[in-house]
């Protein structure tokens, strides 16, 4: 796999977060909520498509590998920013992440 191109910002540490679990990182205008799921890590858009609410307060489903925006229950997946699930129709953006070491790194732009 070619390694992701455009800048680098790192959000965190591996350490930083639970299984099973997500976080609202904000780097320049982008929201992001880095979701981790088991030692995998995804970054989506963190606003939901259809309401301007924070998708990384919603529940993580490890299974279906989907977040739940917790106002109105629009799951979205974590890998493609997809909804499943109305009353969102439309994608929220995904992030490209390199993860070295002990350190999660988002890729902006590129």
């Amino acid at each position: 796999m070619a390694e992701p191109t455009g800048r680098r910002e790192r959000l965190c540490s591996v350490s930083e977060m639970e299984p099973n679990s997500s976080r609202r990182f904000v780097v320049g205008p982008h929201k992001i909520a880095l979701v981790r799921v088991g030692d995998d890590f995804y970054a989506i858009g963190d606003v939901c498509s259809h309401a301007d609410y924070s998708l990384s307060e919603g529940e993580v489903d490890p299974d279906t590998r989907q977040i739940e925006c917790w106002k109105h229950g629009s799951s979205f997946s974590l890998e493609t920013g997809e909804p499943d699930t109305l009353p969102a129709t439309k994608p929220v953006p995904t992030y490209d992440l390199v993860v070295e070491a002990d350190d999660v790194w988002v890729v902006i732009g590129g």
